[in-house]
């Protein structure tokens, strides 16, 4: 059976702080970086969100990472890097964004049906 993503990010918290590790504190040396990096970066520069962010420390810290950049294997393939065989990409959750459906002005009507504002 497989764990669903809540289960699977609780478990990792619950084991890191069993461990004396505070999974919400960056895990990486940020030295390298231009400027200073507080949440995990897209391929793209893009700093991920949410619950992601604590899911990237967790996988950062059991791999021992020291860069905060992620990519897909697609990204990865397409600026020409190469991922070692076997290697296991790290589950994200992803909650697309919706916008505010836009609002509608209502006018009520009396009972004759002539508006009213």
């Amino acid at each position: 059976m497989k764990t669903d993503v809540y289960t699977r990010i609780t478990d990792q918290i619950v084991s890191a702080l069993e461990q004396g590790v505070r999974p919400w504190m960056k895990p990486w040396d940020a030295a390298h970086a231009a400027g200073p990096v507080s949440r995990p970066l897209r391929g793209n520069g893009k700093p991920y969100g949410g619950i992601n962010v604590v899911m990237l420390w967790a996988s950062s810290m059991e791999q021992g990472f020291s860069a905060p950049i992620w990519m897909t294997f697609r990204q990865a393939k397409e600026l020409g890097a190469h991922v070692k065989k076997g290697e296991k990409g790290t589950p994200l959750s992803f909650t697309p964004t919706r916008s505010p459906a836009p609002s509608r002005t209502r006018r009520a009507r009396t009972s004759s049906g002539k508006s009213r504002s």
